[in-house]
């Protein structure tokens, strides 16, 4: 199945990358490898072929299927409706398994609200600037006011400043981001593979930034691997999105588990 109507081509593909297997467990980052980038968070478009594809190839996966990203989990649910996949959310800080529970996320430290209110009073007259807030943390994002670029880097280690142990401040795609030390990818790659359907699998972990570097590590850790969108899928998301089309219309179809009333 290739839907060449929402920029899916056969042609998108690359070798060197593998086919999809039955026996994998497979975490996807969203931005900026299941979809395309946008100026800003709200302004991303997410295909209907792409939704029906996660859904066909969750299926063939028995289930082994996350999405593993730096958006909140509520974000997440509402951009990728009406399905809703196990994963880690907020980076990690968030975590829900295959048959919908909200795992503890007791051990993340809260960022004080007050952060918020002083970061926003300081980038008030920024213009250009984007503030996003999420339950475990806040983004910048100055994709459209790239010459705020250092003061926004400087604004949020200036926020952290004698929580450093507590708290990093991370890059991203025209953006810096404050997240909790304890959360990481990592972290969800190595809970959701410690039980069904994803324990016993072979975990890939694909995704495009800095971030995700962890949850790669992981999966090697754990006996799989990761692919990067730019230097494994060199076409962007395009080519994730025709590789995943490719595997949903190739592999059987397997019992997906039962959810936990």
């Amino acid at each position: 199945m290739i839907h060449a109507a929402s920029g899916y081509s056969a042609e998108v593909t690359n070798v060197s990358v593998p086919e999809i297997e039955g026996g994998w467990a497979l975490f996807l980052d969203l931005d900026g490898t299941l979809i395309d980038l946008a100026p800003a968070p709200d302004a991303v478009h997410v295909p209907s072929a792409l939704i029906e594809d996660l859904s066909l190839l969750r299926q063939r996966l028995s289930g082994a299927l996350a999405v593993v990203t730096g958006r909140a989990r509520e974000t997440a649910d509402r951009l990728l409706a009406p399905l809703t996949l196990p994963g880690g959310f907020g980076h990690g800080a968030e975590l829900r398994d295959a048959t919908g529970r909200d795992l503890a996320s007791g051990s993340i430290d809260a960022m004080p609200p007050s952060w918020i209110e002083r970061i926003a009073h300081d980038t008030a007259d920024w213009h250009g600037v984007l503030l996003e807030t999420k339950p475990h943390g806040l983004a910048l994002h100055y994709r459209a006011a790239p010459q705020y670029r250092d003061v926004a880097h400087a604004a949020l280690r200036d926020l952290i400043a004698g929580h450093e142990d507590r708290f990093a401040v991370l890059p991203a795609h025209m953006a810096f981001e404050i997240r909790p030390r304890g959360a990481t990818k990592a972290r969800a790659v190595d809970l959701l593979m410690r039980d069904a359907p994803f324990s016993g699998r072979r975990p890939v972990f694909v995704g495009d930034d800095v971030t995700d570097e962890d949850g790669m590590a992981a999966a090697r850790r754990l006996g799989g691997f990761g692919l990067h969108v730019g230097r494994d899928f060199t076409a962007g998301p395009a080519q994730v999105r025709a590789w995943i089309a490719r595997a949903a219309a190739r592999l059987p179809q397997e019992p997906l588990p039962h959810a936990k009333p």
